[in-house]
């Protein structure tokens, strides 16, 4: 079967994405999905999205990993907003979506988004990391040591253990410098580092914001993939409300595939 796709790329958090508002892809298994994200020997991508027809909102985003495992990605969801403009979806500037934490809204300008979060309950404090839920969960460490070896080292040491193994973690670096931070991701679903990874400096910005008790703030962020910013309101019960994500989104290519699988 051939299929037709375009390639997004958001600080460096690489997507396929395909059309499904025919629900032409309706279909597509697992194993072909890691067939397509497979960079040796298929397109090659961080996860893979399908864009299809909501009854309700602008559109409905479908995300996978690329072990074809699914969760909220930061990232993709902007690319995906991206992508649903160049469908022509969007009858102005401004959306709403359907993802898998539920609906977002999010604004187009050119090629930034700026996507509106789901509110984030308290940060759960470890011995020494946090813990974060931000649509995908999120493990904190402060640490500036960001050497692809050592995140690694450190992301699989953590993803896992016995807490996380089943279910797994996404882990964080995060060095805090004077007015923004660094934040280095391991993600599972990958299983290595990634460039950037959107809910994961949402979860380390939110981090910071509360370290440095900000009740409304803004963090630019800064990742191996390029800049992004997060800002928040933080509440009396340090939860987290109006929380944004805002950064780049830029189509690479679109091209054919004969799937195998």
């Amino acid at each position: 079967m051939t299929l037709h796709f375009d390639k997004y790329q958001g600080t460096g958090n690489d997507f396929i994405m395909l059309d499904n508002t025919n629900g032409q892809h309706d279909k597509l298994s697992i194993p072909q999905v890691q067939e397509l994200c497979q960079r040796k020997f298929g397109i090659g991508a961080d996860g893979l999205i399908l864009l299809q027809r909501h009854s309700e909102l602008d559109f409905e985003m479908i995300y996978y990993n690329a072990d074809g495992s699914q969760s909220f990605c930061g990232n993709g969801a902007r690319c995906a907003v991206a992508f649903a403009g160049k469908l022509g979806l969007l009858n102005s500037h401004h959306t709403h979506f359907q993802a898998i934490d539920g609906m977002h809204e999010a604004w187009l300008c050119e090629h930034e988004v700026r996507l509106k979060m789901s509110e984030v309950a308290p940060i759960e404090k470890l011995e020494n990391a946090y813990v974060v839920q931000t649509g995908s969960p999120h493990y904190i460490l402060i640490d500036a040591n960001h050497s692809s070896e050592h995140v690694v080292e450190v992301g699989k040491a953590v993803r896992y253990s016995a807490g996380y193994q089943k279910e797994g973690i996404n882990v964080n670096l995060v060095e805090v410098l004077e007015d923004k931070i660094r934040v280095a991701t391991y993600e599972r679903g990958v299983e290595d580092e990634t460039l950037s990874c959107g809910t994961g400096v949402t979860a380390a910005a939110l981090v910071y914001g509360q370290l440095r008790q900000i009740p409304i703030g803004k963090v630019n962020i800064l990742t191996k993939g390029g800049p992004l910013m997060v800002e928040w309101q933080m509440q009396t019960d340090q939860s987290f409300t109006a929380v944004y994500l805002t950064g780049p989104a830029e189509y690479v290519y679109n091209g054919k595939y004969e799937l195998r699988g």
